[in-house]
């Protein structure tokens, strides 16, 4: 079977990044049901996608990504716009599906479409209402413990006896989701010392535990310090872009008083972190664990 596949590769390379895609866009529109739904705690199976206006959407004209383009972003049956955010995300999962499939073996490339999933929804709905639920943090960590023993390669762990991989992948997993929850919950302590103030959600601790159980610790810890980065970046960038215009960035994320009530961008008000710790989790993942790895490694050697 797999020097099948193998052979299908090779002849038609481009044949498994377009199911990729194609595979990626459809859990797109899964997600963006998951990311409207779930914050409202209403079930994500039923009832079926549904225009505001409470006609059901015919399969037809809920395609990924080609259905937003076919009714030029209205609704068939009444006209009212769709925001242009659901094909994004669309392909933006569709896009993420083909990296995982190209950089990766199978085994981590499954396990990196769960954990681009988890990312894209965590990330939409934190931008959104500001939290980020259980099914993403206590739901993601289980999900990345699970997938580590079930696909060893998530983690490097390669063994011919595959039970052996397996454990190892999982220790790797609990040390990232210990690692990074507790980065985060001392952080947010000695701040909120400091601060006299809450300076974290309790949700961006459990979240980066999850995302360690997929990415590992040294994962956890470039999450951490890594989102912070780009959390400052785009922080005085957007700052710096509503002082000069009077408007907030195109690419504002919401922000609030520490009482919870809409405020401008400065200093003391509340922005939500899951996104830069999600971003910079994927950024690990495909890219920045090549020079990240061999750096915490000669770290280590040096005690």
């Amino acid at each position: 079977m797999t020097s099948e596949l193998q052979a299908i590769s090779e002849q038609f390379p481009w044949f498994f990044p377009l199911w990729a895609g194609i595979f990626g866009a459809c859990i797109g529109s899964f997600l963006n049901v998951c990311i409207y739904r779930i914050p409202k705690n209403e079930s994500v199976v039923s009832p079926p996608s549904h225009c505001g206006c409470g006609q059901r959407i015919a399969w037809y004209d809920n395609l990924p990504v080609l259905s937003w383009f076919i009714l030029r972003g209205k609704a068939r049956c009444c006209g009212r716009p769709f925001s242009f955010r659901y094909p994004a995300i669309e392909l933006l999962t569709a896009a993420l599906f083909v990296a995982c499939w190209l950089l990766f073996p199978p085994g981590k490339a499954v396990a990196g479409a769960v954990l681009c999933s988890l990312v894209i929804c965590a990330h939409f709905i934190d931008h959104d209402h500001m939290i980020i639920p259980d099914a993403f943090t206590i739901g993601g960590a289980a999900v990345g413990l699970l997938l580590s023993f079930l696909l060893p390669a998530l983690h490097g762990q390669l063994h011919e006896l595959w039970f052996i991989a397996g454990m190892r992948a999982l220790l790797d997993s609990v040390l990232g989701l210990f690692v990074g929850s507790a980065l985060v919950l001392w952080i947010a302590l000695f701040a909120e010392v400091i601060l006299r103030k809450e300076a974290m959600g309790f949700g961006d601790v459990k979240y980066l535990g999850a995302l360690g159980a997929f990415v590992g610790w040294q994962g956890a810890v470039f999450g951490m310090f890594g989102g912070a980065m780009l959390g400052c970046g785009w922080f005085i960038a957007a700052y710096a872009w509503q002082k000069i215009t009077g408007k907030k960035s195109p690419v504002a994320l919401p922000a609030e008083t520490p009482e919870g009530q809409p405020a401008e961008l400065g200093l003391g008000v509340h922005v939500p972190f899951g996104p830069m710790l999600g971003l910079a989790a994927l950024i690990y993942f495909f890219w920045a664990h090549r020079w990240v790895d061999p750096y915490f490694f000669e770290l280590k050697l040096l005690f």
